[in-house]
């Protein structure tokens, strides 16, 4: 009989793509959505790309769920076999008010693996970020980021977004240590994921793809990101699952740092007609225009940062290279200009 995963925060961008590897993989998929209103919206996203469509109403349901309620949890994890959670917020810009990033990433991980350990389920995959690895500077006589480093979450220069990731991550794996032994835990920990969407409701990674697309920034600021396919993000959920090899391992998925900049040049090269700016702004500039942004000021601690990131376990996961970061920034913004709205 097939197994059922239960895949929280089914109407992201990387779930969908999860949901889409997993029933491809003959899995059963009961997606969790604040609102059943948006359960249309993935079976519409997933059904074009499937190979065998007219089993999909069979295959794919879904159950309302709230990250900070605890009302339906049981019921979802009703013969479930795997747990998932993919749900948390990533905001363009940050809040004014940390914990509201901070107390649903971490509450909402911890209810759901309760929900998961009080219904007998053993296997939890997890949707971390290297936000939880890279956060902070690299530790001294450290050559590159791995698995083993872990972000400071009290370091001043943390965003609220990272420090969301982190503290949800952490709080995960003192569950499993202090109350649920016998539950593997995998974490996956991708980067800046990018890759054509399969929707146009697509969220903030993408929306940085679309902002290079339409020249919005007279200057790129010096800084980058740990960047990653989405279709590498969603395998690596998948194939985790039968690994025991990866139980209670962290698992950082991503390509290669690239600067924004890398990303522009990218796709200009991809479409030289189009106005795509790749002219730096100096660091110096950056730093007087945070003085009256704060989304800007976010980003000035890591002007120009390069960091070195080791994916050997990524890697040895898969089976395989990672896909090449700048052709799927090439392929996001195909998909972007093949389906601009009327």
């Amino acid at each position: 009989m097939p197994r059922t995963v239960l895949l929280t925060g089914a109407s992201g961008y990387i779930a969908k793509h999860i949901a889409l590897q997993l029933l491809e993989a003959g899995y059963h998929v009961r997606g969790t959505v604040r609102s059943l209103e948006r359960c249309a919206e993935v079976t519409d996203a997933v059904r074009p790309h499937l190979s065998d469509p007219a089993t999909l109403d069979d295959r794919l349901s879904f159950v309302a769920l709230d990250l900070t309620a605890d009302d339906g949890w049981e019921r979802a994890m009703d013969g479930v076999d795997v747990l998932m959670h993919t749900a948390s917020p990533f905001p363009m810009t940050q809040p004014k008010n940390e914990d509201d990033l901070i107390r649903p990433a971490v509450d909402g991980a911890l209810r759901a693996l309760r929900a998961a350990h009080n219904a007998g389920i053993s296997r939890v995959i997890l949707t971390s970020s290297t936000a939880a690895i890279s956060g902070s500077a690299l530790p001294p006589g450290d050559t590159s980021f791995d698995e083993t480093n872990w972000t400071d979450p009290t370091d001043p220069d943390t965003s609220a977004y990272t420090r969301s990731k982190t503290l949800a991550e952490q709080a995960a794996w003192d569950f499993v240590r202090d109350t649920a032994p016998d539950l593997h835990l995998t974490t996956i920990n991708p980067g800046f994921v990018i890759g054509a969407p399969l929707d146009h409701k697509f969220g903030t990674s993408v929306s940085v793809i679309e902002r290079i697309l339409r020249a919005k920034d007279p200057m790129l600021p010096n800084f980058g990101f740990a960047t990653v396919d989405v279709r590498d993000v969603a395998e690596m959920h998948v194939v985790a699952i039968d690994k025991p090899q990866t139980y209670g391992q962290r698992i950082m998925t991503v390509d290669r740092f690239m600067k924004f900049v890398d990303l522009a040049k990218a796709i200009k090269t991809a479409y030289p007609d189009r106005k795509i700016v790749t002219r730096v702004a100096p660091d110096f500039v950056v730093r007087f225009l945070a003085m009256f942004d704060p989304a800007i000021k976010s980003i000035t601690p890591v002007l120009g940062r390069v960091d070195k990131l080791d994916n050997a376990r990524a890697i040895a996961t898969l089976g395989r290279g990672m896909r090449q970061a700048h052709k799927s920034a090439v392929e996001t913004a195909a998909y972007l200009i093949d389906n601009k709205p009327a």
